[in-house]
């Protein structure tokens, strides 16, 4: 019964870790050649959840800017809102659904303890 606990914490800490990794690169949009990173779940052996964090290094959009030196093609962020958003919301009912997992583990050992004492 343990290991259910062990499984939805194991799988909180990686959905945190999703998380801050979604949140720097909504943080960097504005960065100029700032490539985004992302975080893969994993199955873990024997149970359990790992993260694989990968960067990306497809190119960001180029665009011309005036600089010191006069005007120049300046990569941009490769981020996209429109993909680090619905990653958010999948993340947000993730940790939900996990912390119910928990929280069903938490009772059923504290229904088995109230039989057995």
């Amino acid at each position: 019964m343990v290991f259910g606990i062990y499984s939805g914490l194991s799988a909180l800490r990686a959905i945190g870790l999703k998380t801050q990794t979604t949140a720097n690169n909504v943080a960097n949009i504005n960065t100029d050649e700032f490539k985004k990173s992302k975080a893969t779940l994993v199955e873990g052996n024997p149970s359990g959840v790992n993260v694989t964090i990968s960067k990306i290094e497809t190119p960001g959009p180029q665009v011309y800017e005036k600089t010191p030196k006069g005007t120049e093609l300046i990569e941009k962020s490769n981020v996209d809102l429109a993909e680090e958003i619905p990653s958010l919301m999948l993340s947000k009912r993730a940790f939900q659904a996990n912390i119910k997992t928990i929280q069903a583990e938490d009772e059923m050992l504290g229904m088995l303890l109230d039989i057995k004492s």
